[in-house]
């Protein structure tokens, strides 16, 4: 039964992430059409700034929280658990309005540090979200300690639905009245999300409170700990986990400070250096984030799947699985990472369709570059995965942190050069994760012992791969003459997808056991292979 609540809030959790992924990945599209590279440039100037310090106050904590809740639940100390979870309230309540007060009061003098006046509206409209969101993860710790993960899952849910409608919402409200404005709107759309889930998670606890308070009654006497235990407690698990929660918001921290002022010393002014670091983060990042949702629900999957055979001491499921995982990551990451370099300005047009011609150029070139390091970032997400289910997740932390030092070393001299200017941020951002996906293939041979065979791991989703890339090339290459390119964009797309899907199964380079990774991927294993789809 426990393994079942496991599997089953596991799958919650899962769903709801990837639901929220996409809705925040594709809510910068419509974004961006409206306020332009110069309006995205004020939004991600703040938000960065915002993700690193909700990173600080809460990533760690709601873990923490769980397991010392779900720790004494066990013991039925029912009367503990909830003390713990008042306790953490409190802290959590006072981390919002010291974090909160912080950046209201600093907020001129952050965007101005940053190179970037005008963002000061999209940074104070953040500030609201900086006090909800510790309050409302307070009580998502609560509830996952209580093995009870669907308010976590809803309040999620209505946290990004308010974000992308009412930063939309105001973003087109306030566009008239000029850029850093509707930017501001975009940005408030994280606080009023935040406002709506943390009423949504209260609303869910009222409702409990009758069950918890009958728990209350029935809980095993024991001598309450002191407020400094759990403190400590909490601590000793949340720090590490934030640690490695806060990696990649510094990494994109650092690029604010850095690509910002770096663009003003080469010449750019602060207006065309905010609308190029708009492309860059807004525009062309945005893209290159759309598959991780496909990769990232690969990596959720390899995490029980490698910890649970690591614990039955199966030493070769363990090796099949991690050999598995890697392959379906190239899978995904080849064809995605080769798909937008070729097709980069065209799906820039298609998609940022009030852009003048140079911007979209401009833009695609930087996608370009993003796209290659594309292919490393989706297995730095499998390595990591398969590092934590082998019980050695600050492994992947400390790689990705020498990722981020390289980055910063790189991003400081390459946007320096006014030949290459914002495109240095992109190519630094590549060699961070190829640094960060090479240690991280060292010793994820370390600890599983696997041996890599290239033909049985990337020869094949290569050659599928190159299959797509033509067909899509020649298909946009024939096609725009007569159809025009936003027409030849979707032909081309559609076309390179099916073409690669026949390579796949043709080559025998997607196997029964990759399917195993998925969700319900064993039945429609059954069903491929009944119909001689799949060999093997």
């Amino acid at each position: 039964m426990a393994k079942n609540n496991f599997l089953k809030g596991a799958a919650i959790l899962g769903l709801a992430g990837i639901i929220v992924k996409i809705l925040g990945a594709f809510y910068r599209i419509p974004l961006s059409n409206m306020i332009g590279p110069e309006g995205m440039g004020y939004y991600q100037t703040a938000y960065p700034l915002y993700v690193l310090l909700v990173a600080i106050s809460t990533s760690g904590f709601p873990t923490a929280i769980a397991k010392i809740v779900s720790e004494k639940r066990a013991l039925q100390d029912y009367k503990g658990a909830h003390r713990v979870f008042r306790i953490s309230f409190m802290g959590f309540l006072a981390a919002g309005i010291i974090t909160s007060l912080f950046v209201y009061f600093t907020a001129g003098f952050i965007v101005k540090a940053v190179g970037n006046s005008k963002a000061y509206y999209s940074l104070i409209a953040m500030t609201p979200a900086l006090f909800f969101v510790p309050i409302m993860s307070a009580f998502r710790g609560y509830f996952q300690g209580r093995q009870t993960m669907t308010p976590t899952a809803i309040s999620q849910f209505i946290e990004q639905l308010f974000r992308v409608a009412i930063g939309l919402f105001l973003a087109y409200q306030l566009v008239g009245l000029g850029l850093p404005q509707a930017a501001g709107g975009a940005s408030f759309g994280a606080s009023a999300g935040a406002i709506a889930g943390t009423i949504v998670i209260v609303i869910i606890y009222l409702k409990e409170k009758g069950k918890i308070t009958d728990e209350i009654k029935n809980s095993i006497a024991s001598e309450p700990e002191s407020i400094s235990k759990i403190v400590k407690d909490i601590l000793v698990i949340a720090i590490p986990i934030t640690i490695g929660a806060s990696i990649l918001p510094i990494i994109n921290t650092i690029d604010t400070f850095l690509i910002m002022r770096r663009l003003q010393e080469i010449g750019f002014n602060e207006k065309e250096a905010t609308a190029l670091y708009g492309q860059l983060t807004g525009n062309a990042q945005t893209l290159v984030n759309l598959p991780q949702v496909l990769s990232m629900a690969i990596s959720v999957s390899l995490v029980p799947a490698i910890s649970g055979a690591f614990a039955r001491k199966d030493f070769v499921e363990v090796k099949n699985t991690t050999k598995s995982g890697i392959r379906v990551t190239l899978l995904i990451g080849l064809p995605s990472a080769m798909g937008l370099f070729i097709l980069a300005t065209p799906i820039i047009d298609l998609l940022y369709y009030n852009y003048d011609m140079a911007t979209k150029v401009s833009t695609g070139a930087i996608l370009q570059i993003l796209s290659i390091g594309l292919i490393f970032l989706t297995l730095v997400q499998s390595f990591t995965a398969i590092l934590q289910g082998v019980g050695k997740p600050m492994i992947p932390v400390k790689n990705l942190a020498i990722g981020a030092v390289v980055k910063a070393v790189f991003t400081y001299v390459l946007t320096g050069i006014p030949s290459i200017n914002v495109k240095g941020a992109a190519i630094s951002t590549g060699i961070a994760y190829l640094v960060a996906a090479v240690l991280n293939f060292i010793e994820v041979k370390k600890y599983t012992k696997v041996q890599f065979k290239f033909l049985d791991i990337a020869l094949k989703p290569i050659i599928s791969t190159l299959i797509m890339t033509f067909v899509a090339w020649a298909s946009y290459k024939y096609t725009s003459p007569l159809l025009g390119s936003k027409i030849s964009t979707v032909f081309s797309i559609g076309t390179g997808g099916i073409s690669y899907i026949i390579a796949l199964f043709l080559s025998g380079a997607i196997t029964s056991e990759d399917f195993e990774l998925l969700p319900s991927g064993d039945k429609l294993a059954r069903k491929l292979k009944s119909k001689g789809i799949l060999k093997s």
